[in-house]
């Protein structure tokens, strides 16, 4: 049973979250402010977060950025009252797999969670015989194992991270678009505002090892978008 962890100050939508998660199969757990979230996060271990933004204590972008800096991978929906579009692109990138803007129906929570969990698994199944890997150079990107290597030294990645990485190099020295990333990576669109990819690709570049404007492996195409060399 997957375990779901709601991070929200608002009890009455904590407990019809929780009893339809329930209902779903789900085991659900909460936490009301942002210092119990992130305790309950290192105990817990859930497979997915439900994230409130305003939260008491530390907010919902601050526990996100935090998971992420210290290597958390599970997956994370923002929960967001805010209808300003910007605020939606900063939690994707802090880090967060998807949002949901209050008020939501439950139906669609049930969908996000459902497709971000399925994607998810499905980048850290078992791995079956005959494994699929990306070589570019030294770069090596284990599909089953969403495993990322630079040489002999392991990359840790978030799932979008990873995803982002993977349709690169799977259109190896082909000039994807922002647009066109926003879109298979991310499923959504923001109407113009694609800064997201841009820092997702910096965050990318850092840890595969590349400094300052070096290019070694993802090259930007001014004007056009990004490639795989």
């Amino acid at each position: 049973m997957k375990k779901i962890l709601i991070i929200e100050d608002e009890p009455n939508i904590r407990e019809l979250v929780l009893y339809n998660l329930k209902a779903n199969g789900y085991e659900g757990i909460e936490a009301e402010d942002g210092y119990m979230g992130v305790t309950m996060v290192h105990k817990e271990k859930p497979d997915l977060i439900l994230l409130d933004i305003m939260l008491p204590g530390k907010n919902g972008y601050d526990i996100c950025k935090e998971l992420r800096e210290e290597g958390n991978e599970t997956p994370i929906i923002m929960l967001t009252a805010k209808t300003e579009e910007i605020d939606k692109v900063l939690g994707l990138e802090f880090g967060a797999d998807d949002y949901i803007s209050k008020p939501f129906g439950i139906r669609e929570l049930m969908a996000r969670i459902k497709a971000v969990l399925r994607r998810y698994d499905h980048t850290h199944e078992d791995l079956p015989p005959g494994e699929h890997i990306l070589r570019i150079d030294e770069l090596e990107i284990n599909i089953e194992r969403h495993q990322v290597k630079v040489g002999d030294r392991l990359v840790d990645l978030t799932l979008k991270e990873f995803e982002l990485l993977c349709y690169l190099a799977e259109n190896r020295g082909h000039v994807l678009t922002r647009d066109q990333l926003l879109d298979k990576v991310w499923g959504i669109e923001y109407a113009g505002e694609t800064r997201t990819v841009d820092v997702h690709i910096r965050y990318l570049r850092k840890k595969l090892g590349q400094g300052g404007d070096e290019e070694k492996h993802i090259e930007t195409i001014r004007g056009k978008g990004y490639k795989i060399k």
